[in-house]
């Protein structure tokens, strides 16, 4: 997987709970504008088009446990 920051891999990890951006800047206490800008650093780093498939690479890679919440 490629090498995500530490709030990218927690923004990840909440995309993968199926968490809105705004419920993740909520969450993170953080800005809805920064979450987008994590969310699409997220996604090209991975090489992903959308969140779905950057939640199975997240799952493919272990960082994510299916049916675990961190």
């Amino acid at each position: 997987m490629a090498t995500l920051t530490e709030r990218e891999a927690q923004t990840l990890t909440l995309m993968a709970q199926g968490l809105t951006n705004a419920e993740i800047a909520t969450h993170l206490h953080l800005g809805l504008q920064t979450i987008k800008t994590h969310v699409s650093n997220t996604l090209a780093k991975l090489g992903v088009r959308d969140r779905t498939q950057a939640v199975i690479a997240a799952y493919d890679s272990g960082l994510i446990t299916p049916g675990t919440r961190p």
